[in-house]
């Protein structure tokens, strides 16, 4: 569908762009102020830029905000987020009030400090640091381009991003535009806010590279224009929106606009002007309104603006209900985000074959193999790997290659680029229509943490499957071998860490990350192989409670070993010397503690086995497992860096061994 006509002139004849773009800038003026707390100089700078694109260009409708073929815009320099809010208050959005205004930053208001996914509409993703957004417009970008090519005629939009120079700094952002500019994702466009300023002064203090080279390197076209002139800006969006590559545009922009003692400096970018400043300002830019008063005919003008992206989704609307109704109610299922009918089914037959051919494989093994089941019945799964695809086993056998010429295919190459990956993942979760999942090594998950973060903060669903998950990994040594990795991201509210320790787990898991709709996962993956541990079929996901009795004690339990991943076969192997004594023991799978977390404390406690010893055997720290172990019990593991060497060696070497689980466990006993 072609994009409705969005630079119609408005009938509000008398009110000028800059009666406009000057109320965005009196209400961050304002809000600021009143919250004593902000960032004035960037929204005040950048009014300008945001007043053409959303007057002339941008295709969004308040009245709807989550409408699926609506353009994307990105805050990314989410620290000037009044811009944002001011303009949603313009336009029309029904939860941006003028009291959320006048309540910019307080307990309670939707007007945090940083936009909040989740917390009003207009706002696409989170934007706190710096870098994250436009990473995530990437995604953003690449899941219109993905949708586009499978409901072609239904999908066609641009994903807009203001940048700050500080988004440009950020490592992030060079890994973000290298993978759009190689697969040209035309429909990108990012509106550079280049006011040559920062906290601690001008950009030439830190930075003497060329951003628009930079761009030009990476497969992008880059412009500079002047971002206070509305034609230019105008000028420059109308080609863009034609170009056959994303581009950049560089908006000379002056931060603090309007301020006549505070413009193009850094004391407008993170502090209120001040009363008499403000003053000043209001008569320089003549503006006469008191404060957070909009004039009627300029609130009506930007209504009107708003009121138009009404008639273009309408019209979307009327096109897609003409749709063949088969593929209407696809596009709304995978939007939805609901599995497709027969998954559960599949997931059952296929763990009936895992428990009959017991195999012996990697989890990150059995994890391609799960792929290879649900991969078919999923068209919105959208695989990738950081580079490490033979390693990692993250596509399946029939997934074709997404390209700059077609992205039919439904996996990704994404280079390596850890921390812009993930960042993508989230852009195209939020996008909607897709389950992104995409695969490095464990120790790697420190280059994309900050991503993972947003994932569980905003409530995404991205699947994040990272292999080679412990000593196990063996001969690549100390600095590939995660030993802290799972502890702190088991730290992490609202992320599900799962370590399975053979197919049928790693099925289960998987089943649970795939339906978890508000809550991103880790699939922490060994890359040795493992024994089957999961003998008996049973309907219940036991994975699902986070912990189980995997093997019950064969007499009166004295002990209870509790593991996970690749140490849960070290445990069987101690309950078996134990129970060979006269010592009554029994194995704990625990492939997700966030889970178990969950649980009735009844539940818990009957797990965990009320008056045992309890022994954790993990090869990784210690930390976080002391809330089981207790007082009298034992912990198997790591105490520091890992050693280059065969993966058995090394497990030898720190004495994680069936023999040193049922020393401790005996210890604990006094026996």
């Amino acid at each position: 569908m072609t994009p409705p006509d969005q630079s119609a002139p408005i009938a509000q004849a008398s009110v000028s762009h800059r009666d406009m773009a000057n109320a965005i800038r009196a209400l961050a003026m304002d809000a600021v102020q009143k919250a004593n707390s902000g960032h004035p100089g960037m929204p005040m700078g950048a009014a300008d830029v945001a007043t053409v694109l959303f007057s002339r260009f941008l295709k969004i409708d308040p009245k709807k905000p989550d409408w699926p073929d609506r353009d994307r815009f990105v805050l990314s320099a989410g620290h000037g987020s009044m811009l944002l809010y001011a303009l949603n208050y313009l336009l029309g959005y029904e939860d941006m009030t003028i009291e959320q205004i006048k309540n910019f930053r307080q307990l309670g208001s939707i007007t945090a400090g940083h936009p909040e996914y989740g917390h009003a509409g207009g706002i696409e993703t989170t934007t706190g640091p710096l870098g994250q957004g436009i990473a995530t417009a990437v995604g953003m970008a690449l899941a219109e381009r993905l949708a586009a090519a499978r409901f072609g005629g239904i999908v066609d939009h641009y994903t807009y991003v203001l940048a700050s120079d500080g988004d440009l700094m950020e490592g992030i952002s060079h890994e973000a535009i290298s993978l759009a500019g190689h697969l040209r994702l035309s429909k990108l466009i990012v509106l550079y806010d280049d006011n040559g300023i920062t906290i601690d002064g001008s950009l030439d203090l830190s930075e003497s590279g060329d951003a628009l080279k930079r761009f030009e390197a990476a497969g992008w076209n880059a412009v500079r224009i002047d971002g206070h002139n509305p034609d230019e800006i105008a000028g420059a969006i109308e080609k863009a929106r034609h170009a056959t590559k994303p581009t950049l545009i560089a908006c000379r922009t002056v931060i603090g606009y309007g301020s006549p003692n505070k413009h193009g400096k850094s004391s407008s970018h993170g502090s209120p002007l001040g009363a008499d400043e403000i003053k000043l300002s209001r008569q320089t830019l003549g503006w006469e309104a008191e404060p957070f008063v909009i004039p009627a005919p300029v609130l009506a003008a930007w209504r009107e603006v708003g009121a138009r992206g009404g008639k273009a989704r309408s019209d979307w609307e009327a096109s897609f209900a003409k749709v063949d109704q088969a593929r209407r109610a696809e596009f709304e299922r995978q939007l939805r985000g609901d599995l497709p009918a027969g998954f559960g089914k599949a997931v059952s037959d296929y763990k009936k074959q895992l428990v009959a051919e017991k195999p012996n494989w990697a989890t990150r093994k059995s994890s391609e193999e799960v792929l290879n089941v649900v991969n078919p019945l999923l068209p919105e799964s959208i695989g990738g790997s950081a580079d490490l695809t033979g390693s990692n086993n993250t596509r399946s056998k029939d997934q074709k290659a997404v390209t700059a010429t077609n992205f039919s295919g439904s996996f990704i190459h994404y280079g390596i680029r850890e921390h812009g990956m993930a960042a993508a993942m989230n852009g195209i979760a939020l996008h909607k229509g897709f389950i992104p999942y995409s695969g490095t090594f464990l120790v790697f998950t420190d280059y994309c943490r900050p991503a993972i973060r947003l994932s569980a903060l905003m409530e995404q669903r991205v699947i994040y499957v990272m292999t080679h998950d412990s000593i196990g990994l063996g001969e690549d040594g100390p600095t590939h071998q995660p030993v802290e990795h799972l502890a702190s991201l088991r730290a992490m509210p609202n992320l599900n860490v799962f370590r399975p320790a053979d197919a049928v787990e790693t099925l289960e898991c998987w089943q649970i990350a795939l339906e978890a709709k508000k809550t991103p996962s880790v699939l922490a993956l060994s890359r040795q192989n493992l024994p089957a541990v999961r003998i008996t079929d049973t309907d219940e996901n036991l994975c699902a409670k986070g912990g189980y009795e995997l093997s019950p004690a064969s007499s009166a339990a004295k002990v209870t070993l509790i593991a996970t991943g690749s140490e849960v076969e070290i445990a069987l192997a101690a309950q078996k010397l134990l129970e060979a004594e006269g010592i009554g023991a029994r194995v704990v799978s625990m492939p997700c503690v966030e889970l178990f977390e969950a649980q009735s404390r009844e539940y818990k406690a009957k797990t965990l086995g009320e008056g045992t010893v309890k022994v954790v055997i993990e090869a990784a720290l210690r930390f976080g497992w002391d809330r089981y172990i207790g007082a009298d019990g034992a912990f198997i593991g790591m105490t520091g860096f890992g050693a280059s060497a065969p993966a058995k060696d090394l497990y030898k070497h720190f004495n994680i061994t069936p023999e040193a689980a049922v020393a401790a466990a005996k210890s604990c006993l006094g026996a």
